[in-house]
């Protein structure tokens, strides 16, 4: 299932988002030229350019898609969570799920933003807003959790978060997942 959201989309765009959505993740946004999105969806250039203008507005849905069902994701979690602390466990638990999946390929918003060196590039906007919901989304848990410092802990553990997906993507996943499960449960379990 793509990360894109459908917006009234026709079959032919429908394909180019999961094509884009499979091709971005496993090979990289750059790396991915038109040529090959065009040749895996089955679409013509005319089609492509008709529903996207070019390249760009591709990859933009595309980081703006996987917010959206970032948000999705997390917002479930928390309304099937009975605590801020079952959610809080909850989270990590499908950090190290997805960093410990066979075929992982890292964080889409990081990888995103290595991409895109320019802090001005719509796609780097998109990433820092993803964050910046993402480290509110945890500061409010942890401030229900009662946590002395809610955005400290939220920055901690969005730093937790990065490294165990980059850990898991570069170097030893099981490593990685266990060093986070450790640090995140002495996040969690500090004493409000």
């Amino acid at each position: 299932m793509s990360g894109i959201p459908a917006r009234q989309a026709s079959p032919a765009r429908l394909r180019l988002q999961e094509v884009a959505d499979r091709l971005f993740t496993a090979d990289g946004i750059v790396a991915t030229g038109v040529d090959r999105l065009l040749s895996e969806a089955k679409v013509t250039k005319a089609t492509f350019y008709k529903q996207y203008g070019s390249k760009d507005a591709l990859i933009l849905e595309y980081v703006v898609g996987r917010d959206s069902a970032a948000r999705e994701a997390l917002q479930a979690l928390q309304a099937h969570a009975s605590s801020p602390v079952e959610a809080l466990r909850s989270l990590v638990a499908a950090a190290a799920g997805d960093a410990a999946r066979p075929g992982f390929r890292g964080d889409p918003f990081t990888n995103a933003a290595s991409e895109f060196t320019d802090r001005a590039h719509p796609v780097r906007v998109a990433v820092a807003e993803h964050r910046d919901w993402f480290t509110g989304f945890l500061e409010d848990r942890f401030r229900e959790l009662g946590h002395p410092r809610p955005g400290a802990a939220a920055d901690e553990f969005v730093l937790l978060r990065d490294g165990v997906v980059s850990g898991a993507y570069a170097g030893d996943a099981v490593a990685a997942v266990s060093a986070f499960e450790r640090a995140a449960e002495r996040l969690i379990a500090q004493p409000g």
